[in-house]
């Protein structure tokens, strides 16, 4: 069936590559007035949501939000454009509006019944764009329609030999994007691997979780913090051997000055727990402690 759609799609692209090109140019012009001018007519209304043919990778929908032309954007949505349709990469208008940073446009797009995940056969989506770009105002929009922040399988991403889930959360955190790492959070991010999907985290071997990653890729402390404040499991297995590890890389250089500062870490970590104190710590944090 796909394939069948697929093929009159091209031929129907074939046919009527010269309209939809006009139609293209209008929009990249952005000459609403014209554009408009030209979907009364039913020539051009009928390729409204074709893509362009050789070369050309999206609908002329598409190509509005590709430039934040948000006038463009509301003409080709009156006139009927599927606000969902894809790409050749099967992204969405609204993941190019998310791309290109255009906030007006993505609210636009979210109006009027935009999925704010994006399309389950792309490998990426609008949240995970926003979270690496660290663009928070347009993350909250996508949050607040319901976006979702945790990681789900896409085709082709994951792999056996993954592991880490490269969900939002995680991607805040190593770009150092701190207000959107507090809002994913906010709007319920699981703290421990960014990720509810049992299936995949089982995919996984030995899955990493967000507070090792921070720890591996040195982050800021408020990022711990704030992952121990919502929630994050220290005690995990593998958590024990990525602080070893990180007191190894950091050592070689000045032993005193950085097992000091690896002690305070620990320390700092350790005591945010509540009612946590060394006599009712697990033996784990016991041994820690002591090799400092």
């Amino acid at each position: 069936e796909h394939c069948r759609v697929q093929a009159v799609e091209e031929r129907t692209n074939n046919e009527c590559s010269c309209e939809i090109s006009l139609l293209r140019q209008a929009v990249l012009q952005n000459n609403d007035q014209l554009l408009s001018e030209m979907l009364c007519q039913e020539i051009y209304k009928k390729v409204i949501n074709c893509r362009g043919g050789w070369g050309v990778a999206g609908t002329p929908l598409h190509a509005a939000v590709s430039k934040g032309h948000l006038s463009c954007l509301q003409v080709l949505l009156a006139h009927g454009a599927k606000v969902d349709c894809v790409d050749v990469k099967a992204q969405t208008p609204l993941f190019a509006a998310v791309r290109g940073k255009y906030l007006e446009c993505v609210l636009a797009l979210l109006r009027a019944g935009a999925n704010p995940n994006g399309n389950s056969t792309n490998n990426c989506s609008p949240v995970l764009t926003a979270a690496r770009e660290g663009d928070v105002e347009i993350l909250k929009e996508l949050l607040r329609h319901g976006a979702e922040v945790n990681s789900r399988s896409k085709v082709l991403l994951w792999t056996s030999s993954a592991r880490v889930s490269s969900g939002p959360l995680y991607l805040a955190a190593v770009y150092g994007h701190l207000e959107c790492f507090k809002l994913l959070l906010l709007y319920g991010a699981d703290p421990d691997y960014n990720c509810t999907d049992a299936r995949l985290l089982s995919s996984m071997k030995q899955p990493k979780t967000v507070l090792e990653m921070c720890l591996r890729h040195g982050c800021d402390v408020e990022f711990i913090q704030l992952l121990i404040d919502f929630g994050a499991n220290v005690y995990l297995p593998t958590l024990f051997l990525t602080l070893i590890f990180c007191v190894f890389l950091t050592s070689s250089g000045n032993p005193k000055t950085l097992m000091s500062q690896c002690r305070l870490a620990l320390m700092g970590i350790f005591t945010r727990c509540e009612d946590l104190s060394l006599s009712k710590a697990p033996p784990v944090c016991g041994h820690v402690l002591f090799l400092f």
